[in-house]
């Protein structure tokens, strides 16, 4: 059995997310793979092998991965990930957009915002966070799953696993490779904050505020 965590970061820091993530792959059994994949996220891909219970880090390099936009993403996790039993990713918004996608294309079940986890034999049981309580569910493997923060209190970086991490692999992965078409299928084009809200106002009574809703912001 083994396990591959997919990396949330910045280029430079990775993600408390994924720190939790490789804690819940440990706990599911095997070897634990992380893939960093970014753009000049070669820092990112050393810490990740810092990280207690990693085998080994994929590190994959392109300005095709710049802002970790789930549709290119999953075009290179898809022909790696046969080689798992499990994928796991951060349950975040990274995770959020991007595994709910790599099961589709690889035809495996997914269990979404799990907080727990049993592996029995080919199947999993797994309990999941919903509005309602707990779900459980049990889903067959290889599977896909992101890992909610309460299924694992990450095991930060000590100074025997910086030691350790020197000599660790760090595989370079070329999409190219693996017959992955690098071409850009989307491109961030500007991303920018909103616009600050304005300051409030006060008014003297009811016909006022409703003069104001219905000729300023025109919402009546």
């Amino acid at each position: 059995m083994s396990v591959l965590v997919i990396a949330e970061h910045d280029g430079k820091l990775l993600k408390s997310g994924s720190a939790s993530a490789v804690t819940a792959a440990t706990q599911m059994g095997g070897d634990v793979t992380v893939l960093v994949a970014g753009h000049q996220c070669a820092e990112a891909a050393r810490a990740a092998a810092k990280l207690a219970g990693v085998k080994r880090v994929l590190h994959s390099d392109a300005p095709h991965y710049k802002g970790s936009l789930a549709e290119n993403l999953a075009a290179l996790i898809v022909p790696l990930a046969p080689q798992y039993s499990h994928v796991v990713a951060p349950a975040t918004g990274f995770g959020k957009n991007l595994m709910p996608r790599v099961a589709a294309l690889l035809g495996w079940p997914q269990a979404a915002f799990i907080s727990g986890i049993a592996i029995n034999g080919d199947s999993a049981d797994v309990t999941r966070e919903i509005d309602g309580g707990l779900e459980k569910l049990t889903i067959k493997l290889p599977a896909v799953v992101t890992a909610d923060l309460r299924l694992a209190e990450p095991r930060y970086v000590t100074l025997p696993n910086i030691m350790k991490a020197k000599k660790k692999p760090l595989e370079v992965v070329k999409p190219e490779a693996l017959g992955v078409d690098v071409t850009p299928r989307l491109t961030t084009l500007k991303v920018e904050e909103p616009s600050k809200r304005g300051a409030g106002v006060k008014v003297a009574d009811v016909k006022e505020l409703v003069a104001k809703l219905k000729n300023e912001a025109k919402v009546i």
